[in-house]
């Protein structure tokens, strides 16, 4: 399976994703992953960036709400559309268009960063994905990105829990085989029943790499690792998303941050 076919399964989830995303249900991006991603971001007021695989654009609106001017790239046109209609509502200047993430339709050494949020890990070709991040990146530019932490979506993964319904491991396993576009169903945990419901179940392609593999592959890129950060939700977030207790076992989340070669270094 190569990306275009894997864009054919998120363009056909796209509707109901964006539905249950916007209603409040994807609690683990609002209250874990994304918050603990602007934790670390540098600061981007008055940069020129670019968000890879945005989806319907949430993360995208919240980079430009910190000042930074966004260009925003995503190959499901549903997506783009859904990313379109609320900039036409509540404009912040953001440029959306339907392109592949390895095929970006701009000049080499463009932007000042790029971002991804929970793509990378959806693309089967991964090292020409962070190349192309390279490509389009100013030299002293980083790229920051997200994904699912390889040591913990395993091939085999099973969560274990208590008579009290509450997770005290994670089972994983066949960590060194990697899925090549095996097809998950499933729908947010979260979503009320009547959603569940009426909502098709998404599909979604899965590309395991292993930590080693995603770290050659970012050096092989070009790029120089500048952070790495595993959120982790603390008592009182748990407190008021019961559902997050499980991350607290395990890291569920990867995020990344790394760096083109200032020129001349």
């Amino acid at each position: 399976m190569d990306h275009k076919e894997a864009g054919k399964y998120w363009n056909e989830n796209a509707d109901a994703w964006t539905t249950i995303a916007r209603a409040g249900f994807d609690i683990y991006r609002d209250y874990l992953n994304t918050p603990a991603f602007f934790d670390i971001l540098p600061e981007i007021s008055g940069l020129y960036g670019i968000d890879i695989g945005c989806g319907e654009g949430h993360n995208t609106r919240l980079l430009a709400k910190k000042g930074a001017i966004m260009e925003a790239i995503d190959l499901s046109e549903v997506f783009i559309q859904k990313a379109l209609g609320e900039e036409n509502e509540n404009p912040l200047h953001i440029h959306y268009q339907v392109a592949s993430a390895i095929e970006l339709p701009f000049e080499e050494m463009k932007f000042d960063f790029a971002t991804a949020f929970m793509v990378f890990m959806d693309i089967p070709e991964t090292e020409k994905v962070l190349k192309e991040a390279f490509r389009v990146l100013k030299p002293g530019g980083f790229l920051q990105f997200s994904i699912s932490h390889p040591c913990f979506d395993t091939t085999h993964r099973k969560n274990l829990k208590n008579l009290l319904g509450k997770t005290y491991a994670i089972e994983v396993g066949d960590y060194f085989r990697n899925k090549n576009g095996e097809i998950d169903e499933w729908i947010f945990s979260a979503a009320p029943l009547h959603l569940k419901h009426s909502l098709r179940k998404f599909k979604t392609p899965k590309f395991t790499r292993t930590l080693t593999q995603w770290m050659n592959a970012i050096i092989g890129a070009g790029f120089i690792i500048e952070q790495l950060n595993e959120p982790y939700p603390d008592d009182e977030t748990v407190r008021k998303q019961p559902r997050l207790q499980d991350s607290q076992l395990v890291a569920y989340f990867l995020h990344i941050r790394c760096r083109k070669p200032a020129a001349g270094n």
